[in-house]
């Protein structure tokens, strides 16, 4: 008979208390952000903390199981195992923390892309890849994965009919079925002409990369199966709110090809080329993915995503347009069309949370909601940038900036401080189903440490509460006026 999920879960508290020798004082909740059922808790104490995972899918459970001991085994940095039910449908795992790869990219944006630091991250995550496509095929029992053991025909065929039926047909556009299918035919005999050598992540994306202790660790790679190495790379290249330059995929690419020609010869222009053809692919399946959770579920997280996606899919097609002429069309309606690209206001009911900065001298922000303005925070007692020539044309959003108030300004304590409170304040109102809440930082000008620190709030609570409308407003930068949506 299966364990209820208290069952589970009091299992799992016991697995805590005869690994850490004492009882968890704090259970508490894991928004994992994704569209998995799984449930994840973390137990922590003086004596540690760990995150107890409640699966749904037995097979599925299983594989992460032995995956992450597989990888382990090979070096990897993977979350270790504490312990797991005979049944298989629970367990505990190492806590890596709450801080993924898309939180640290979020607050290292700045006006003119990505920091340096920022790309230097990427490209240590980019550079790990093949050794996790290639480390983790050796010696891998192919047969654990779920729900298929490698990248074959049926997959393609499953993702592209996803994209149809769920994108597609959701927003009523008129399909030339034949012509549709003409090109899917021949994107799916490019894609499996690919040699499948290597363990293919199947979901490697920001999202799903940890920094621990200033390390990168990789988490859910429970769909993972043997399949060809273009796909992860596109996975984490062509993520649509990423928004990744060309210049960027490119240098990141060639860092990518260097890590993999540790492991086999690569034709590296070939590779290049290979690569378009997945990333139409992956963009097609991210699109099938964004109409069910979106267009279908009404999810507003990826309701916000489908504008940049149609925006990747016409670029790519417009590359490949003789190869699939009737997809570059397809592309080209989409993107045309005004209620697909614009940025959607999410659906009534659903938590709206604005980030502002501002000046004391200036005034603080109006609250359009009429609920009274929530948080103001008072930033001035940090070290300020502004005393200091060299930062007065910088912001809290460029890389100067940033350097100098997390390594002189004191703001990691006070942010350290600042979320526990806002997490708890954000959940509950979600909780009881209201619709504003607003964050205020104010610094004397409203240039340097008010906008650090809302923008690294908003950051942190976008990445913690993906189904939260997440608004940043910075009252005296240009373009901040009406907000940036998360």
């Amino acid at each position: 008979m299966m364990k209820t999920r208290e069952q589970m879960l009091s299992a799992l508290k016991d697995a805590y208390r005869q690994r850490f020798g004492c009882a968890p004082e704090t259970v508490a909740r894991v928004n994992a952000g994704s569209g998995s059922n799984r449930r994840y808790i973390r137990l922590s104490s003086a004596a540690g903390s760990a995150v107890a995972t409640v699966g749904t899918v037995k097979a599925e459970n299983r594989a992460f199981l032995h995956m992450s001991r597989h990888l382990a085994a090979q070096g990897l940095n993977v979350p270790a195992i504490l312990y797991a039910s005979g049944d298989g449908m629970c367990y505990l795992q190492q806590d890596l923390g709450d801080l993924s790869l898309a939180g640290v990219l979020a607050r290292e944006r700045t006006s003119g892309g990505y920091s340096a630091a920022a790309k230097a991250l990427l490209a240590d995550v980019v550079g790990t890849l093949a050794d996790i496509q290639y480390k983790g095929a050796r010696g891998m029992d192919w047969s654990v994965c779920y729900p298929s053991e490698s990248f074959d025909r049926r997959m393609v065929e499953w993702d592209l009919s996803y994209f149809k039926y769920c994108f597609l047909k959701l927003t009523r556009f008129e399909i030339d079925e034949p012509a549709l299918q003409d090109d899917f035919d021949a994107l799916a005999g490019r894609l499996l002409s690919v040699p499948c050598d290597c363990f293919m992540y199947r979901d490697f994306q920001s999202r799903n990369v940890m920094i621990y202790d200033g390390t990168p660790y990789f988490i859910d790679y429970q769909g993972a199966r043997r399949g060809p190495a273009h796909y992860d790379l596109v996975s984490f290249l062509w993520q649509a709110r990423m928004g990744y330059s060309a210049a960027l995929k490119a240098r990141l690419t060639d860092v990518y090809l260097d890590a993999l020609s540790a492991y086999k010869d690569v034709d590296r222009e070939a590779f290049r080329q290979e690569l378009k053809h997945f990333a139409l692919f992956r963009t097609l399946q991210v699109l099938g993915a964004y109409g069910y959770r979106g267009l279908h579920e009404g999810k507003g997280h990826f309701l916000q995503s489908i504008p940049a996606a149609i925006g990747n899919l016409k670029q790519l097609a417009a590359e490949l347009k003789g190869d699939y002429p009737y997809i570059y069309k397809m592309a080209r309606s989409l993107a045309a069309d005004p209620a697909l690209m614009k940025v959607p206001q999410l659906e009534e009911g659903v938590l709206t949370v604005e980030v502002c900065s501002f000046s004391f001298k200036k005034g603080m922000p109006k609250d359009f909601s009429g609920n009274g303005g929530g948080y103001v925070f008072d930033v001035r007692g940090l070290n300020n940038p502004g005393r200091y020539e060299q930062y007065s044309h910088s912001t809290g959003l460029d890389a100067d900036v940033i350097e100098f108030i997390e390594t002189d300004g004191g703001a990691e304590e006070y942010l350290a401080q600042l979320y526990p409170i806002a997490e708890k304040h954000v959940a509950r109102y979600v909780e009881r189903g209201f619709s504003h809440l607003m964050f205020s930082f104010g610094c004397t000008g409203g240039q340097h440490r008010s906008v650090y620190c809302a923008h690294a709030l908003a950051g942190h609570l976008a990445e913690l509460f993906p189904e939260v409308r997440v608004i940043e407003r910075h009252l005296r930068l240009p373009g901040y006026m009406e907000g940036v949506v998360r």
